[in-house]
């Protein structure tokens, strides 16, 4: 049963970084108010960091993750089978999202899957469209499609004004990854 009275449909989009580290920041603060979150992560088969130190936090965020980009790296389109697994985390979010066990869902990189080719931005906006009251939803990802926008009650764009990947600064352990 939510705690929360009302939920809304955030989303974190734009080039900038930090999309996904203010969703987990997101999750971290509601587990300092007792809330629950449930995370998917979309195109991040690999182990980020931010699996290790949620793991402490794992009595109120639970996180899964679904779909590969290699294809990305490899100039593919998505393969048949990461679309499937997206669809199956689509429909398992939803599920989630109707449990009542849980106050927070993130989709993370669920916009940028939309740009990629896992999802459409239909799937997306069904997902929204079926979100409790009670429940609090946050999608992440470049590439934000306008109709997410607009069914949007908050919006944040990280713009990025400068990076250190211009001066071939690699993702670092503990920071990007």
């Amino acid at each position: 049963m939510s705690r929360l009275e009302r939920g809304f449909t955030q989303i974190y989009t734009g080039n900038g970084k930090g999309k996904t580290t203010a969703a987990i920041g997101q999750a971290a603060r509601a587990a300092g108010y007792g809330l629950k979150s449930f995370i998917i992560q979309f195109m991040k088969e690999y182990p980020y960091n931010e699996l290790n130190s949620l793991e402490l936090l794992n009595e109120f965020i639970t996180i899964e993750q679904y779909c590969g980009d290699d294809f990305v790296y490899k100039k593919e389109p998505a393969p048949a089978e990461e679309i499937e697994k997206a669809k199956f985390a689509i429909n398992k979010a939803i599920q989630v999202m109707n449990s009542g066990e849980y106050d927070l869902v993130i989709l993370d990189e669920a916009c940028v899957s939309v740009y990629f080719g896992l999802l459409t931005t239909t799937d997306l906006l069904n997902v929204i469209k079926n979100k409790p009251a009670q429940v609090e939803l946050i999608l992440t990802g470049r590439y934000c499609p306008d109709e997410l926008i607009a069914a949007a009650d908050l919006v944040t764009e990280m713009k990025e004004i400068k990076h250190y990947y211009t001066n071939g600064i690699l993702s670092r352990k503990g920071i990007e990854s």
